[in-house]
């Protein structure tokens, strides 16, 4: 079978289309590189455009008739941008996503895997969300994803489309091959701040340490981009068996089921390196929460998903993947 990947050519969606190739499912790229790197589709069927590009998504079903599902993971995805820019957001993540289901039901692709995200859950008392949890997205980003979420389900329940949302929590890592990895120079992402900090022998600050967590910093659940690309190849698989006729939205947390705090991913990280990592306690940012991990019953039970590689592997990972990246992409 082929599959659209949307965004293949980003950190996730090169990550997915590495895992499909790997069991013999043949990816077929769309991506706009506004973010993405060409490096990533190097030797892969690969379209440079627009998801909204009515005329391009019917090239690509007519060159590629076996498409039998779509995964789209295209979509602007730094929150500190998102505020800048809502605009920007919307147009991108929710009038394209809303432009490309156009596309997709007018060629016959009537399966869509989803690449949410946790960021649209709400603060919890708990800390541990599943997905009846409360939606409560605190970002124009999360606010994105919460909206295309929404949307897909009522298109759903309206059409022949079918809708798996796979809400990512935290990923890090890279291809175990090394062939994908983070590439994007201005992320937020905590593990990356780390790993420029000390590449750069700077210090890193630990924003907030007043939270109702062990330790008083904020908690994420860090999950493998690895082990999210499997979930897709297994979404794939499970497709039908998933999202039935009568069923045909459904919503699956991808995390491990266990949170780490800031400064217990300081501590595994200096597990890892040969030098410390300085760091400094500061206040905590303007809208940051304690944070969240995933309960992933519903995906070991309707995926047979759980995740394999652990937090240490993710921490190598990303190090590894930080010097091929100077390699690859003439950059730290």
């Amino acid at each position: 079978m082929k599959v659209l990947i949307t965004g293949g050519a980003g950190y996730i969606g090169s990550t997915v289309a590495s895992a499909c190739l790997d069991v013999d499912l043949v990816p077929v790229i769309i991506d706009d590189l506004s973010t993405g790197r060409r490096e990533f589709v190097d030797d892969r069927v690969f379209y440079q455009g627009d998801v909204q590009d009515g005329p391009l998504i019917d090239r690509i079903f007519s060159e590629h008739p076996e498409i039998g599902a779509t995964i789209h993971c295209a979509a602007l995805a730094n929150v500190p941008d998102s505020v800048r820019d809502p605009l920007r957001y919307y147009r991108d993540n929710v009038g394209k996503s809303l432009s490309l289901i156009d596309h997709l039901l007018r060629n016959g692709c009537e399966r869509l895997i989803f690449s949410s995200s946790a960021s649209i859950y709400g603060a919890s008392e708990k800390l541990e969300v599943d997905e009846g949890s409360p939606v409560q997205p605190l970002s124009p980003y999360a606010r994105t994803k919460a909206t295309c979420e929404l949307m897909f389900e009522d298109i759903a329940s309206a059409s022949p489309l079918r809708v798996l949302s796979l809400r990512y929590f935290n990923p890090i890592g890279a291809d175990p091959h090394l062939r994908t990895g983070q590439h994007l120079s201005a992320t937020s992402a905590v593990l990356d701040r780390m790993i420029q900090a000390w590449l750069n022998d700077d210090v890193f600050a630990i924003t907030g340490t007043d939270y109702p967590t062990r330790d008083g910093s904020g908690m994420r659940d860090y999950v493998h981009v690895w082990d999210l690309a499997q979930a897709h190849v297994l979404a794939l698989r499970q497709f039908d068996e998933v999202c039935t006729p009568q069923e045909r939205y459904v919503a699956v947390n991808l995390g491990t089921n266990d949170g780490t705090t800031v400064k217990e991913l300081v501590a595994a990280f200096n597990r890892v390196v040969p030098t410390p990592l300085a760091v400094v306690e500061v206040d905590r940012r303007p809208g940051d929460i304690a944070g969240a991990y995933a309960s992933n019953k519903k995906a070991l039970e309707v995926l047979g998903w759980s995740p394999r590689l652990s937090l240490t592997q993710g921490i190598q990972d990303s190090l590894e993947w930080s010097e091929k990246r100077k390699e690859v992409l003439g950059r730290v």
